[in-house]
């Protein structure tokens, strides 16, 4: 147990699911077309070991999805507490990810940061983050928006 006012990480737990979700949407990191249970659902059957969380004195400060693929480690949902931001949460996650990761045999770290989220850009840059000259592209295999509803599609 750690002490009072200390910040653990630790893996995630099926009991955070509730707490997470909240976290980011207090972090700007909910899309409709993400479910955020949905995702949280698939990372539990893939390396949940890679999914941790910040708290201190029970509450949920942080937390950062990881895996690896064999060739490239790739980190998402980084989040950290608007409250608390600039204390060294995101610092810790994203350090553990990488000890993580390369133990796994990971050779480099991906991320992906929305355009336009300045402040993002300049946390990952301080970490050694560089921009990686590619153009990312995605195509959706399952529709979390669709997904569930009962009207046919148009």
């Amino acid at each position: 147990m750690p002490a009072a006012g200390a910040t653990n990480l630790r893996p995630y737990d099926p009991a955070d699911e509730d707490a997470v979700v909240a976290l980011w949407g207090r972090c700007g990191l909910l899309r409709p077309w993400n479910d955020p249970r949905r995702d949280i659902a698939r990372k539990r059957t893939t390396q949940p070991e890679l999914f941790l969380v910040a708290e201190r004195d029970g509450r949920l400060l942080g937390t950062a999805m990881a895996g690896f693929d064999g060739h490239r480690g790739w980190v998402n949902y980084l989040a950290v507490d608007p409250d608390v931001r600039r204390t060294g949460i995101g610092r810790r996650l994203m350090e553990r990810v990488e000890r993580e990761l390369a133990v796994r045999g990971c050779p480099k770290v991906n991320l992906q940061v929305r355009a336009g989220n300045g402040d993002a850009v300049a946390f990952y840059r301080r970490l050694g983050y560089l921009p990686d000259d590619v153009v990312s592209l995605g195509k959706r295999l399952e529709d979390d928006e669709r997904e569930g509803r009962d009207e046919p599609e148009a």
